[in-house]
């Protein structure tokens, strides 16, 4: 006769095993039901990275002058400038940034939530601006720097990205976190050391700084959001365990 659904020895429960990494290549990159909100300012990138392709080199300068967050600019309109430069990325949809950003701001989304991980992504790019430009203002106002450091250009989503890197890392293996902190942390001091951009150069590392302060934060979230009714059965892996690490 068939066994029936049901029939049978019972058999005894396993042995719990040691927690096996599932890594899913699909859940990296942002989608409409995973990641929305990454997925949909991925899209505003990729459209202003195509604007800056096709439209002439005197309109797109006047547009990224007007997006600037030079110090002329945040005395002036501080919100505006503050969101518009975070629509543009430096290098276009080529820069090693524009990956960094898909693939940490998904992955922090993922764990957090979409809200929260814009709120990481804004504050390193709001709070390292005004830490690279307001030095720059209180120079010219006691005559170290000539005024048309006011006017410097300034714009891009690099410090997001940088915050973001740095925020994530607190919730991945240990395995995972230190050699990533130190791979971009290596980047980021080679660009300074090179002094080529000296103030974007300290921007990266003050919003790495700032993602890497945020671990507290967001591990407080990716706990509240694992013991969220219907989101996670059971107790929730703790930030930086062999199960909290897979993608």
């Amino acid at each position: 006769m068939p066994r029936q659904r049901g029939s049978g020895a019972v058999r005894a429960p396993e042995a719990p095993g040691r927690p096996v990494l599932r890594v899913r290549p699909w859940r990296l990159l942002p989608t409409p039901g995973g990641a929305p909100v990454t997925f949909v300012y991925t899209a505003i990138l990729a459209l202003t990275s195509l604007f800056a392709t096709y439209v002439s080199p005197g309109l797109l300068h006047t547009v990224y002058q007007d997006s600037s967050t030079d110090v002329a600019h945040l005395l002036r309109t501080p919100v505006f400038v503050l969101l518009a430069s975070a629509l543009w990325v430096a290098g276009g949809l080529l820069s090693p940034y524009a990956l960094a950003f898909v693939l940490a701001l998904t992955a922090l989304e993922r764990r957090i939530g979409g809200a929260r991980a814009i709120l990481v992504f804004l504050a390193g790019h709001v709070l390292a601006t005004l830490a690279t430009e307001v030095p720059v203002g209180l120079a010219v106002l006691v005559g170290h720097l000539p005024d048309s450091s006011l006017h410097r250009l300034d714009y891009g989503i690099s410090f997001g990205v940088a915050a973001s890197i740095g925020a994530l890392s607190g919730l991945l293996t240990p395995w995972l976190r230190w050699p990533l902190l130190a791979l971009v942390g290596y980047s980021l001091l080679t660009d300074l050391v090179a002094f080529e951009d000296p103030m974007t150069n300290w921007g990266h590392l003050i919003s790495l700084g700032i993602g890497t302060a945020l671990w507290p934060v967001v591990r407080r979230w990716y706990q509240e959001r694992q013991q969220a009714p219907g989101r996670h059965r059971g107790t929730a892996p703790a930030p930086g365990s062999r199960r909290a690490g897979g993608w």
